[in-house]
């Protein structure tokens, strides 16, 4: 059992316009949780295998469990449902301090009600941006319709209909620059779209950005 005693305890939460049955086989099935979880890299179906498949616990219907004390919760009825992912612990739950692995669940679960509330068609795709920038440069990557969930990460739909996902280490609106990560979401792009986009977005990134790196499905995972 992990020692929680240090963890930062946190509970987030969306609501998702598709039934709970469908949302729960979309947390616990390999093939939905590539289209939503995480961004592509050469390990992320090793990823996913390892959170979902290896270490989970399944603790009651709709419910799922993990060694540090958290938990994925699925309720609702068949046509909208809540997915609340909490952790328990016994460290400082300030909004200031920064934890990894809730600010990833806030990003990971835009991505998941965007999948099942838009429903998009084809296989998702994604480029995954990082480097060193403020939230305000991060925000100028598209026009206007930010959605804030907490203080460190914000969404929107660009005009080509692509999720993008910020996240940062520190709040969106500290006027610092700092470790930040952008994740776009495709859906049934051709290779060759699909390769005039990241060129595209790497020329977009390059000068916002120390450090800036453009991930994709070949790629190794960044360096954090």
């Amino acid at each position: 059992m992990t020692d929680q005693r240090g963890l930062k305890p946190y509970d987030v939460d969306v609501t998702v316009d598709a039934g709970r049955d469908e949302v729960w086989e979309a947390v616990t099935q390999p093939a939905v949780l590539h289209q939503w979880f995480g961004w592509d890299y050469d390990g992320l179906d090793a990823e996913i295998k390892q959170i979902f498949v290896d270490e989970a616990s399944l603790l009651a219907p709709e419910r799922m469990g993990w060694a540090d004390g958290s938990y994925l919760d699925v309720s609702g009825d068949d046509d909208r449902a809540r997915v609340r992912v909490s952790r328990e612990g016994a460290g400082p739950s300030s909004p200031e301090r920064y934890d990894a692995i809730e600010e990833g669940w806030r990003a990971f679960l835009l991505q998941l009600r965007y999948l099942l509330s838009a429903r998009p068609t084809g296989r998702r795709r994604t480029l995954y941006l990082t480097g060193e920038t403020t939230g305000w440069q991060a925000l100028s990557l598209a026009e206007g319709g930010w959605e804030r969930f907490g203080p460190r990460v914000a969404s929107t739909v660009n005009a080509d209909g692509h999720l993008i996902v910020v996240a940062g280490r520190v709040p969106l609106d500290d006027p610092d620059a700092a470790r930040t990560e952008v994740t776009v979401s495709t859906f049934g792009l051709d290779d060759a779209a699909f390769e005039g986009l990241r060129e595209e977005w790497t020329k977009r990134w390059a000068p916002l950005a120390a450090t800036a790196e453009v991930t994709t499905a070949t790629d190794p995972s960044p360096d954090n």
